[in-house]
């Protein structure tokens, strides 16, 4: 009965292929270009560059989150080390543009045609995504804030106002890529235009009745691009699968791109999961999503593209500390990113693979000073599992050629022995090589599931394993097992260990398989006589079996790596540890990486490159502890170099090279040792002179904002040029009055304090998911002058503008009315960063600075004059963290200098870490300041957040350091806060950004800053 149940098993698989078997018309599906070359072509099944079929795997960066641009090395070769081939970036409008008379892609991190440069030498092609917006949870999504005060339109449209704004960035950032397009030779490959704009029809897309203003506005921008120079393929980004937007499979009305993809986030995008209940209805955890209906529906003739796939979820205020790496870590890579190749997707962009850091007021009001984004890459730089997990993955989608040209054959239970087990099977219909995606029949599911698969080979209708146990997706876990699957000259005709990479040595293919630990593994190989076993390590019951017209291998993985030759090929099999640790540098800058142009390498940390002269070989990297270095190379290779050292290396009997590498020294951080601590805010008293340079008259009694004011003079911030950061009103009124009402709007988990004439009235201490809030302040216990003029103080902070729509919502004062009085305000002065728009930081750039004294005077700068402050109240506890206080409702800034002197050739991460002591108030706002730049945004009373990695060329590795920090009690109370800094990770590494001349990053402090007093 078995038998018979099997074969009709079998039966119902090869029924499968016969239902599909019009999709392997290839004829069907010619390949396309945009008339302009043919250098990059796409069709059905893949792009294809340069004449050569790629699967793009790419990931999100933002340089303008890591303003250093020696780091960016650092992170281009991390994803280069994993097996990208490509990366994308959203440019930054707002980054290059602080007012609208000036656009810098010259000044310090502005610059980036370094992220080319580096593109070309390392091997990876670029997507790039210039906007003009584009969301990325940044404040008001990318747009300069000078953009949000409706003197320019609703935006996003063809308003001639808005389009006159948009142009001058657009238009440079198009002439830059132009410069670094794959069409002269650089690895530009697509360019795309404005960000999950799916606005192509006027209600339903099905109804397709076209937005005409869209349209015209997609018209302009692409125009824009062709005109700059672009001439590889447009693209564009539908944000969900229910606009069906600019795809020329779709409709042929104006505006289409040449190539259209879709957005998705399956997992909840955020840490807040209760936000996850709309686009893709209520949220499962590990539940997927049809990708194939979508993909054949809208762009039946195009590659299924994905500009964006979920890497991770970002952290909102209020949200867990350290962020939600448990519904997004290392199971939902493994999970997901192959159910996406069980789809058919051919090109996917993992947003974000490095996420970065909300430095200055990057963020949009949904998240804190963290982008870390659950990323593969920490926000620290530093690779954990996650990282290691996506790299099993990206390091097989670079070696698997056949996986670029495939139909999908067929899917469910049928496949399996197991109904808790379904698979999806796709065939190259040219080389007839098979790739069955296996899975959960419910994804949601992590049980722990044995079974068998049926396979269509070359040999025949095979059920494997045939020798080994089974085939077991424990967990969260999927599984992408081969057939046909080429190596050199040879072909593996199945195996139920999953395929990491492979490479040519000598005409020789040495191929490496991972499965598990503890797991079993089956193989075999076409044409294979003689096994043997040349290296067990954690391995048992190998065995080898001649049928199917070649060799059979079955064997238990342990930890560790068993090496087996097959009639010549050398078999390499890795348990989930070891394969870990497994690189496969390439050896030359295409970013395919032909199969004889890698080496591979075993033991460290990371491997960044390898460089093959002669009989020597160059590997550079890092390492963390000691450890084994193991590589496998040509035969020619007689010496090699761990970063650019010489290391003693003994051949092995299976043909590799070891050598054994120290552990880097360890790293100690000095204790901060004594604080100078001033008051921040003069502001509060009446006979404070707010007449100086940073003061202007807020009496506009008109705005084109959409949000009519209910209060006269207008009080929106934005109005004035001040966009970021802290803002002070002050209100003058004369004679007699009992209180105040008054009304501010600063986005999520913003917050407000107020003072008349010096006394302490209140305070909104601010709520995570709250945008504005009034108080009905009462002067009881302040004095109002009954001759002299009153003075009402209002401090508030804001935490960056709405996205999309809401990027018009304005920052400042939406009502103030006294009570008790019949006269009102006579004026309103406001302060905000020291001269406003017009007078930005040209390296810091337009997020850094608010209008606090000590920020507008400078005294977070290196170089400030410090001299005749007070020593700090502040004490150390048993570990040595500086305890900073004060009592009273005010603003305080506290400053120190600390030398480093850390070691060169050495990748050092260093985070700060603030805390409020047990037992004391939170009811306080802080920020940290590094070398000017400000790093952190501490708001304990909402919490989140207390660790903040800082960049080195941030913080100067090799000289003296500023660290500033400003404490804004928010009752009477004032605050305790607690400083300490620590080593995240040092790593002994090729790279050295210790030794870099980052000094011009941190400009130092002026006395044209005492002005602004």
């Amino acid at each position: 009965m078995a038998r018979i149940l099997n074969c009709l098993l079998l039966l119902l698989a090869c029924l499968g292929t016969s239902i599909q078997a019009k999709d392997q018309d290839v004829s069907r599906w010619p390949l396309q270009d945009n008339g302009l070359n043919k250098v990059v072509e796409w069709d059905h099944y893949s792009f294809q560059i340069n004449n050569q079929r790629i699967f793009i795997f790419s990931g999100e960066f933002h340089y303008w989150r890591i303003p250093v641009p020696e780091l960016w090395r650092d992170i281009l070769e991390k994803i280069k080390a994993a097996g990208f081939t490509a990366f994308a970036f959203y440019s930054s409008w707002a980054y290059h543009a602080p007012n609208n008379a000036t656009i810098d892609f010259t000044t310090g991190a502005h610059d980036i045609t370094p992220i080319f440069s580096l593109a070309k030498e390392l091997g990876l092609y670029i997507i790039v995504r210039p906007g003009p917006y584009v969301n990325a949870e940044a404040s008001a999504g990318g747009f300069p804030l000078w953009l949000t005060t409706g003197d320019y339109g609703t935006l996003r449209n063809n308003d001639t106002r808005y389009t006159k704004a948009w142009t001058p960035y657009f238009t440079k950032m198009s002439e830059i890529t132009s410069k670094y397009q794959v069409t002269d030779g650089h690895n530009s490959i697509v360019y795309q235009i404005e960000n999950e704009y799916g606005n192509q029809w006027e209600s339903s897309a099905s109804l397709r009745v076209p937005n005409e203003t869209a349209i015209h506005y997609m018209e302009l921008l692409e125009a824009n691009a062709r005109a700059n120079g672009i001439t590889i393929p447009l693209t564009a980004n539908d944000p969900n699968m229910n606009s069906h937007s600019w795809g020329s499979d779709w409709s042929n009305e104006g505006g289409n791109v040449d190539v259209a993809g879709v957005d998705s986030y399956p997992s909840c995008w955020t840490c807040d999961l209760s936000q996850c209940t709309s686009t893709n209805g209520a949220y499962v955890p590990f539940q997927v999503m049809d990708y194939y209906s979508y993909f054949e529906e809208s762009s039946p003739n195009l590659p299924s593209f994905m500009p964006e796939f979920q890497g991770g979820s970002y952290n909102p205020w209020g949200g867990p500390e350290g962020g939600c790496p448990e519904d997004i870590g290392d199971d939902f890579a493994n999970l997901f990113y192959r159910w996406n190749i069980g789809q058919r997707v051919t090109a996917m962009s993992l947003y974000m693979l490095f996420g970065g850091t909300n430095w200055g007021a990057i963020a949009a009001p949904v998240t804190a000073s963290s982008y870390d984004y659950s990323a593969p890459i920490s926000e620290d730089r530093s690779i954990g599992s996650k990282y290691h997990e996506t790299k099993l993955l990206a390091l097989f989608t670079r070696s698997a050629r056949d996986l670029t040209m495939t139909d999908l054959i067929g899917n469910g239970t049928q496949y399996t022995d197991n109904a808790a087990v379904k698979a999806f099977e796709l065939k190259n219909p040219e080389t007839s090589a098979g790739f069955y995606a296996t899975f959960h029949t419910n994804t949601s599911l992590a049980t722990n599931e044995a079974f068998h698969l049926k396979v269509n080979t070359s040999a025949g209708l095979l059920t494997i394993p045939k020798h080994a146990s089974s085939i077991r997706l424990n967990g969260h876990q999927s599984k992408i097992i081969v057939t046909d699957f080429a190596f050199g000259e040879k072909k593996l005709l199945y195996s139920t260990a999953e395929v990491l990479t492979y490479t040519v040595f000598d005409k020789t293919p040495t191929l490496v398989l991972w499965v598990p630990t503890g797991e079993s593994a089956e193989f075999s190989i076409k044409g294979g006589k003689s096994g043997s076993v040349k290296k067990c390590q954690g391995c048992s019951s190998v065995q080898f079996y001649k049928e199917n017209g070649g060799l059979t291998a079955s064997l238990t993985q342990g930890k560790g790596s068993t090496v087996l030759d097959v009639d010549g090929a050398r078999v390499v099999v890795l348990d989930r540890t070891s394969a870990y640790e497994f690189w496969a540098p390439a050896l030359t800058d295409d970013p395919l990486v032909p199969e004889t142009k890698a080496v591979l390498v075993q033991g460290p940390y990371l491997v960044r490159g390898a460089k093959l002269t002669g009989s020597k070989l160059a590997i550079t990297g890092d390492i963390v502890n000691a450890t084994t270095l193991e590589v496998f190379a040509p035969k020619a290779v007689k010496s090699v170099t761990w970063n650019g050292k010489s290391v003693k290396t003994k051949s092995t009997e299976y043909g590799s090279l070891k050598a054994s590498l120290d552990a880097p020294e360890s790293i100690k951080l000095p204790s901060f040792s004594s604080w100078k601590a001033k008051d921040s805010l003069p502001e509060r008293f009446a006979d404070y002179d707010d007449s100086g340079a940073a003061w202007v008259d807020a009496n506009h009694m008109t705005t084109l904002n959409p949000r009519t004011p209910t209060y006269l003079p207008v009080l929106y911030a934005d109005q004035y040029g001040f966009h970021n950061g802290v803002r002070l009103w002050r209100g003058y009124f004369n004679g007699t009055a009992t209180g105040a009402f008054i009304n501010v709007q600063g986005g999520s988990a913003f917050g407000w304090s107020a003072w008349l004439n010096g006394v302490f009235l209140g305070s909104y201490l601010g709520d995570a998911n709250t945008a504005q809030a009034n108080l009905t302040l009462s002067f009881a216990n302040a004095t109002v002058n009954k001759k002299a003029p009153n003075v009402l103080l209002v401090v508030h902070d804001d935490t960056g503008h709405d996205e999309t729509t809401g990027a018009l919502n304005p920052r400042g004062i939406f009502d103030a009315s006294l009570t008790g009085s019949t006269s009102g305000f006579t004026h309103w002065r406001l302060a905000g960063n020291a001269g406003g728009e017009s007078n930005i930081d040209p390296v810091r750039g337009a997020w850094n600075e608010g209008g606090l004294t000590g920020e507008r005077v400078g005294w977070h700068l290196p170089d400030f004059d410090d001299s005749a402050w007070k020593t700090a109240s502040s004490s150390k506890n048993s570990k040595g963290k500086s305890i900073l206080s004060f009592e009273g409702a005010t603003v305080r800034f506290f400053r120190t200098t600390i030398d480093l002197s850390l070691p060169s050739e050495h990748d050092i991460s260093i985070s700060f870490v603030l805390s409020t002591p047990s037992g004391t108030t939170n009811l306080y706002r802080a920020q940290l300041f590094v070398n000017g730049y400000q790093y952190g945004r501490y708001n304990p009373h909402i919490g989140n957040q207390v660790v903040y990695p800082v960049p080195v060329g941030i913080l100067d590795y090799t000289g003296k350091n500023t660290i500033a920090v400003a404490v804004w009690a928010q009752s009477e109370e004032g605050a305790k806060i607690g400083v300490e800094w620590r080593v995240d990770y040092a790593a002994e590494s090729s790279l050295d950004v210790a030794s870099s001349k980052t000094g011009a990053l941190r400009p130092r402090w002026s006395e044209e800053r005492k002005k602004y007093a």
